[in-house]
């Protein structure tokens, strides 16, 4: 075969389209009519195969339609046989070109690409793309949940999530769930799924520990004599004495709103050994109500839990946004007041900032240990003379950061709305714990101008 392209007209129909990475060939019924009416007016780019065929490499929506609206020939540029590799690169790298390509088509193009043999960094280097993005892609497309999710025109970013869950059903149902009703919270989420993760696995890590040591968990404990379990710290022996540790025969695994899990050494079945609470419980002269708690109370406990939970979830989210955002080559828009109405309006944020977690938001590297009165930020700025308003707006995020607590959505203040607001300005999407900051109290004049 000749190197030297040959202008060719042949019957689309005869013409072969291998598996492409634009899957959707988009053949709308007026694109049909006008390769009908005026026919395929840029030729096809193809190669010939030695047993004859034609196959397309660039041109397949022309060539589809051109078959659809019954052309008896269109134009075909027959060029050398490329090999598989360059043949995916190039319709990818045309399509990137013409914005046509979905990402699901690019990570599909990439997986066709690393089955071939072509690294990631050689994909990113011929394509143009980053190399995150390529792997990115690569990881999606080598889980089924991940590629299913493409398949769903779901964004990359939501499929490596879908990806990051498989096999957990009950998180996979939430994702989905979320996607459908709700897809502007699914990094919010995810990260509370992480979370739940993390504190499942730590806590089956600690009861395996503690059988192993051949202690029995009990699920309660009080410190009065309607307990049926007895913690230490409330027991006394039969001489008097007060129980210790050594007296346990159980423990207590409690869990706080951070996901984190302490024990406690309790006496099970009290009244069967001996032993007998420290305390009467005091009613202050009134007949005060025993008994378990109710439906009324656990409900309100169990919001306030989960509300403290998803304000220290959205606080991962939120960081990383920061973070992101000021990875950007330009700061963002209206960064100067934002630090100026901080400085005057909410000074604490500038003198009390955290600067591990400044230095964090501004991809600052942190290499000397932690010592007394250790900032991070400080070592960054002292070395660097570049983009110092990047390390001013970390500062000042750090310092809203400091001041926001676990529990600052049950007396949600100015200076947190003023933060909140900001970065939805800038393009961040606040946890439904968030909006309840938000949409509390009325705006100020400042917001309002």
């Amino acid at each position: 075969m000749s190197a030297t392209p040959v202008l060719e007209m042949l019957d689309p129909a005869t013409l072969t389209v291998d598996v492409n990475v634009r899957k959707d060939a988009a053949l709308t019924a007026d694109f049909i009519a006008s390769i009908k009416e005026h026919g395929v007016m840029e030729p096809v780019i193809a190669h010939r195969k030695d047993d004859g065929t034609v196959h397309v490499l660039m041109g397949q929506r022309r060539t589809r339609a051109a078959v659809e609206a019954e052309r008896p020939v269109i134009p075909v540029m027959i060029i050398e046989s490329p090999e598989e590799a360059e043949r995916i690169v190039t319709q990818v790298v045309e399509n990137i070109q013409r914005s046509e390509l979905t990402e699901a088509d690019e990570a599909d193009a990439y997986h066709q690409l690393s089955l071939v043999g072509v690294s990631a960094a050689a994909i990113a280097k011929k394509t143009g793309r980053t190399r995150t993005k390529v792997e990115s892609s690569l990881k999606a497309k080598s889980s089924d949940a991940g590629a299913a999710a493409l398949g769903k025109g779901w964004t990359l970013e939501a499929a490596l999530i879908m990806a990051e869950f498989e096999g957990d059903v009950s998180a996979s149902e939430e994702i989905e769930s979320v996607m459908m009703d709700e897809p502007d919270q699914l990094l919010h989420v995810a990260q509370l799924l992480r979370d739940k993760r993390e504190s499942a696995a730590a806590l089956a890590a600690l009861q395996e520990e503690l059988v192993a040591q051949g202690k029995t968990i009990v699920e309660d404990a009080g410190h009065y004599a309607d307990a049926e379990n007895l913690y230490v710290t409330a027991a006394k022996r039969e001489d008097g004495e007060p129980a210790t540790e050594e007296d346990a025969n159980a423990v207590l695994i409690t869990t706080d709103y951070r996901g984190q899990h302490r024990t406690h050494p309790v006496i099970a079945s009290w009244k069967d050994t001996g032993f007998a609470p420290k305390y009467e419980r005091y009613d202050g002269g009134q007949q005060q109500q025993k008994g378990p708690m109710t439906e009324e109370a656990k409900a309100e406990r169990k919001t306030l839990i989960e509300r403290n939970k998803a304000m220290l979830s959205a606080q991962v989210v939120r960081r990383d946004f920061v973070t992101g955002l000021l990875a950007k080559k330009q700061a963002p828009k209206g960064w100067q007041y934002f630090t100026v109405h901080a400085i005057t309006h909410h000074p604490e944020t500038a003198s009390g900032y955290d600067g591990e977690v400044a230095a964090g938001m501004v991809g600052a590297r942190v290499d000397e240990e932690k010592t007394w009165a250790w900032n991070p930020l400080r070592t960054h700025v002292a070395k660097s003379t570049v983009r110092p308003e990047f390390s001013l707006i970390a500062l000042i995020c750090a310092g809203y950061e400091k001041t926001i607590a676990k529990d600052s959505w049950r007396s949600p203040s100015q200076t947190h709305r003023d933060y909140l607001n900001q970065l939805v300005t800038w393009g961040y999407t606040a946890s439904e714990v968030e909006k309840i900051i938000l949409d509390s109290g009325t705006p100020t004049k400042d917001e309002e101008a």
